[in-house]
């Protein structure tokens, strides 16, 4: 019974040690994409800016620098823009922008709203020009 036991633990630290870097082929992860192109630029005051290109048609660019937002304290103004091709074939670019008014990004592929109905729009210009009603309204209930 002990000889069981001891050859169990030692089959347990051999197959540990073996199993301690798994080899990975190099198509584990996908195949390897060089960079073709890239560049890098910090100052010491804050701002960067960085890009680069791949031999699959990746292009990254991206700058940001820091500003004083007033009384809100300060941030970082980020501009930038990223582009491939999708596997169907269309071009994807998207441009975006961070600031104190947020992230917004831009793009021809990006999904669009519906329109507002209109009979909502005129709902909506009523309530505008009519506020007094939503007044009454309030005090009458709370």
């Amino acid at each position: 019974m002990n000889l069981i036991v001891v050859l169990l633990g030692l089959v347990t630290i051999v197959h540990s040690q073996l199993n301690r870097y798994p080899y990975y082929p190099d198509n584990y992860y996908g195949r390897r994409i060089a960079i073709l192109r890239q560049t890098h630029d910090q100052s010491p005051d804050g701002s960067y800016s960085y890009s680069y290109d791949t031999e699959n048609g990746i292009s990254v660019a991206e700058q940001g620098q820091p500003r004083n937002f007033g009384p809100g304290g300060q941030g970082e103004v980020v501009r930038g823009q990223y582009s491939y091709t999708a596997p169907d074939g269309t071009p994807i670019v998207l441009t975006y922008i961070s600031d104190e008014n947020g992230f917004r990004a831009s793009g021809a592929h990006l999904p669009t709203p519906p329109p507002i109905p209109v009979a909502i729009q005129r709902a909506l210009a009523y309530n505008a020009a009519h506020p007094e009603e939503d007044e009454e309204h309030y005090k009458r209930r709370y």
